[in-house]
Order: C-alpha cells, then sequence, then structure tokens
C-alpha cells in the first residue's frame, strides 16, 4: 500500500441497507478506524475501507433469496 511493504489493512464491507449513504459509511468508517489504529497499531494512512451497499434480491441464501427472508 502506497508503495510500502509495511503491514496494512484493506477492509470490504458489503451490507444490505447499512452502508447506503455518506452520512451511515462516515460514522461507520470512523469507529472502524478507531478500532484498527488501537488493535493493530497501524497508522491511518495504513488502512483502506470500501463499502458496498447491496440490493436483497441478487442475493442467495437458504435456498432462496435474501428479499424473501
Amino acid at each position: 500500500m502506497n508503495g510500502s511493504t509495511e503491514p496494512c489493512v484493506q477492509l470490504v464491507i458489503s451490507s444490505i441497507g447499512v452502508v447506503g449513504v455518506a452520512e451511515q459509511n462516515r460514522s461507520h468508517s470512523s469507529r472502524f478506524f478507531e478500532f484498527l489504529t488501537k488493535e493493530l497499531a497501524l497508522d491511518q494512512d495504513r488502512i483502506n475501507i470500501c463499502f458496498f451497499p447491496l440490493e436483497p434480491w441478487p442475493i442467495g441464501k437458504k435456498g432462496t433469496l435474501m428479499t424473501f427472508l
């Protein structure tokens, strides 16, 4: 990351209805950064977080779709 071989984190978060807007993601990002920098002793520039909002209809689970669960 950033041309370095030092330890880093790439966190990918996908969720239905939880990571859909910037205001939500800003709050989530703040909490994840706080946890990761404390627990892993990493600088913030060594962490990337990608948020992917999902719709329930293309996600299969338990033999059906999330839409119907």
